[in-house]
C-alpha cells in the first residue's frame, strides 16, 4: 500500500470515529509502528489531524468536542492507572463528585473498590457503571441537564442541582490543561456546570493524561491554583510537572499501562 493510500485510511478512521490509535493502525495496515507515526506526522503537518500520545484525533479548534466513543479508545492504560491513583485518595464513607469524561469513567470503576460511598455525577456513563454494580452501600445521584457529545449533563438544571451540595472530593476530567489558560473545556455550558462542581467540593483533583497538557479549550473551568491535586501519567513532560507543582498542592504521576 502506498503512503498516500495509508494516509487516506488513517484520515478516514479519524474522521469517522474522532480518533485512531497507532497500535490499531499497525494491525489494520500491516506496517510498522514507525511507518504509522510518520504518516500521522504528514497528516498533522497538513492540518488534517492532531497528533496525540499514542495516536491521532481530529484536527480541531478550541470548540471541537470529540464524542465519548472516540475518546474512550485513547490512552486506556494511562486512564486506568490514573483512575487507580484517584481512587486511593478517597476514604471509605466519603462523598465524591465525578464530572463527565472517559477518564472519570475509568475512575468510577476504580471507586467500586471503596466501600460506603455517596457519588454525585453529571455523567450518564459514570452513573451507569456505578448503578450496574448493584451495591447496597453505594448511593448515586445523577444531575439533570442537557446532554453533551461526551454524555455529560450540563446547563442550568445541572448547576441548580449542584449548588446546595457539599462533597469531600471532586474528581474532574478536563479537555485541556495549560500554564496560562488553566483547566479548560470546548463547551461553555459544560464549563459553567464544572465550575459548580468545583464550588461544591472541599477538595478538587483533576484527572488527565499527559496528552491534555498544552491543549486549550474555549472556556476555562478553573485556574491551576484552584485545584488541590493533579493526577496524570508518567509521560507528562517535566516542564509541565514543574508548572503544576508550583500551582497545585500535589501532583501524582501514575505509571502508564501497555499500549500507551
Amino acid at each position: 500500500m502506498l503512503a498516500r493510500q495509508r494516509q487516506e485510511v488513517i484520515l478516514d478512521e479519524v474522521r469517522t470515529t474522532g480518533g485512531a490509535r497507532v497500535s490499531e493502525l499497525v494491525d489494520r495496515l500491516g506496517v510498522s509502528d514507525m511507518t504509522v507515526r510518520r504518516d500521522i506526522e504528514v497528516l498533522a503537518a497538513q492540518g488534517l489531524v492532531t497528533r496525540v500520545h499514542g495516536g491521532a484525533t481530529t484536527a480541531g479548534s478550541s470548540v471541537d468536542e470529540p464524542g465519548f466513543a472516540a475518546k474512550l479508545a485513547l490512552h486506556p492504560g494511562a486512564k486506568q492507572a490514573i483512575a487507580r491513583a484517584a481512587a486511593r485518595l478517597v476514604e471509605p464513607g466519603a462523598s465524591v463528585a465525578l464530572s463527565g469524561g472517559t477518564t472519570t469513567h475509568a475512575v468510577a470503576t476504580a471507586l467500586l473498590a471503596v466501600p460506603r460511598l455517596t457519588v454525585v455525577t453529571n455523567s450518564l456513563r459514570v452513573a451507569e457503571v456505578l448503578h450496574n454494580a448493584g451495591r447496597d452501600d453505594l448511593t448515586v445521584m445523577l444531575t439533570g441537564g442537557e446532554r453533551t457529545p461526551s454524555d455529560a449533563l450540563v446547563g442550568p438544571v445541572a448547576v441548580a442541582a449542584l449548588q446546595r451540595l457539599h462533597v469531600d472530593w471532586l474528581l474532574m476530567g478536563v479537555h485541556g490543561m495549560d500554564a496560562e489558560a488553566g483547566f479548560t473545556t470546548p463547551n461553555i455550558v459544560e464549563a459553567d456546570t464544572n465550575r459548580a462542581l468545583v464550588a461544591s467540593a472541599r477538595r478538587v483533583a483533576v484527572v488527565a493524561d499527559n496528552s491534555k497538557w498544552g491543549v486549550v479549550g474555549l472556556s476555562t473551568i478553573a485556574d491551576l491554583d484552584e485545584v488541590d491535586v493533579v493526577i496524570s501519567d508518567n509521560g507528562l513532560a517535566p516542564e509541565a510537572c514543574q508548572v503544576l507543582e508550583k500551582s497545585c498542592e500535589r501532583v501524582i504521576l501514575a505509571p502508564r499501562g501497555a499500549g500507551d
